[in-house]
């Protein structure tokens, strides 16, 4: 079954093998995957030298680059090591070696475009030894652990090196945007040397007429002091959505936390906690006050969650339920039942005007921030939390840029494409 070129003419390549059969489908099967990837590695070499020079001097920006040596380089690629021959320049002063056939056809480190997208893709949803064990099985493709990492993060390193300066299109909905919603939070994830940390995580949701998703736009960062980066990251994404739907309703999403609501104000007409935190609440002042009398609680939590969702002014009428409540607690631990009445009336008092919840559905707004709660499993906890994982700064910030743009639908696409129009040094 082994593969050889037929014809190489002009631009044109002819490869061919012959397929035997044996009677046994997976023996077959793995068989045509061999000569399908000798095929390949017979394919990339012209396909890698049409990117060479001939040995003529070339000019890099302002200065002329002269032929330093003709060598072998071996080049990774989906098929599997392709060796070639190709020119090495460089100035008359010396320093850093200019490579044409690498800068032109994209090369990422010494891999071709196509593979380490196919790598870095996999490294953005699980770990090295799965990617090994991945492409060995479908592609019959060997790839050690450490070189699966050093790739993946050095595209990491392009997608953050280039994030203010790439910008990414927007789909073209076929609907108009009624909303858009924005949510932050943290979750935490465990660091080399610092243990578990709050690492952030934000979400850009768009929205329908009829209280449909239409998209979302995911930002995270590792975990930092004061989340300026993070924050700053976020920004970005936030005026850039604005620049495109200025006149749309923006809504801020979050949690109790202050420094949500610190930061979303500037970016929204509205605030509204979410429903579903203040549900949690209602559920935690009728533990303390029914205790273990399980039919009034629930009955108690399914009246007040009802009413804070479909009524209007349900949130004072429950802060006047909570003091009356409050003042007819005794009995047994008494003291712990007050303080946590107590924390929900504070809680409460705290985000009485950002509980509009009735209002919001009647005009088919969302009310719940389970979109950024949703990414911070999806983005963060699924991948960088899988057993024994511990992180270093800098491949976490890698891992998290090229989630971020795998799970932002058709942002992965737009990436690459950036990669082959402008190559993929960094800065």
């Amino acid at each position: 079954m082994l593969a050889e070129l037929v014809n190489h003419e002009g631009n044109e390549v002819t490869i061919q093998f012959t397929v035997k059969l044996t009677g046994s489908m997976l023996d077959d099967e793995q068989a045509l995957q061999r000569s399908l990837n000798e095929a390949g590695q017979i394919a990339m070499q012209p396909m890698l030298r049409q990117f060479d020079t001939n040995g003529e001097p070339v000019r890099v920006g302002d200065v002329k680059h002269t032929v330093r040596v003709r060598s072998p380089q071996t080049y990774e690629t989906p098929y599997g090591p392709v060796q070639v021959e190709r020119y090495t320049y460089q100035s008359s002063l010396g320093g850093r070696v200019y490579v044409p056939l690498e800068n032109d056809g994209r090369m990422v480190l010494n891999s071709t475009p196509r593979y380490g997208q196919i790598v870095s893709g996999k490294y953005a949803r699980f770990g090295a030894d799965a990617i090994c064990e991945d492409l060995l099985e479908c592609n019959g493709r060997n790839i050690s652990r450490n070189y699966a990492k050093k790739l993946s993060d050095f595209v990491g390193s392009i997608a953050q090196c280039y994030e203010s300066e790439w910008e990414y299109d927007l789909p073209e909905f076929d609907e108009p945007v009624h909303s858009i919603s924005l949510g932050l939070d943290g979750t935490c994830m465990l660091m080399h040397k610092d243990g578990w940390r709050e690492a952030m995580c934000g979400s850009i949701a768009f929205y329908g007429n009829e209280g449909e998703r239409l998209y979302t736009v995911y930002c995270s960062a590792t975990p930092e002091y004061g989340k300026e980066k993070f924050k700053q990251k976020f920004a970005r994404e936030i005026e850039r959505v604005k620049e495109k739907f200025p006149d749309v309703l923006y809504i801020g999403l979050a949690d109790g936390a202050k420094d949500n609501w610190t930061f979303l104000k500037q970016y929204t007409k509205r605030l509204l906690l979410d429903y579903y935190h203040a549900r949690e609440y209602i559920s935690k002042a009728a533990s303390a006050i029914f205790g273990r009398d399980i039919k009034s609680r629930d009955a108690w939590i399914d009246n007040w969650s009802s009413g804070l969702k479909h009524k209007q002014g349900s949130a004072n009428r429950f802060l006047k339920e909570l003091e009356i409540q409050r003042a007819n607690l005794d009995g047994k631990n008494f003291i712990e039942r007050d303080e946590e009445v107590r924390q929900v009336i504070t809680y409460y008092k705290n985000h009485k005007d950002k509980m509009s919840y009735s209002s919001y559905l009647k005009n088919n707004l969302p009310i719940g921030s389970g979109v950024t709660e949703a990414a911070c499993k999806v983005l963060i906890k699924q991948r960088m939390c899988i057993s024994g994982s511990r992180w270093k700064d800098e491949g976490a910030s890698c891992v998290l840029a090229l989630r971020a743009l795998k799970l932002t639908k058709g942002r992965w696409q737009q990436f690459w494409g950036y990669v082959i129009r402008h190559g993929c040094t960094l800065l």
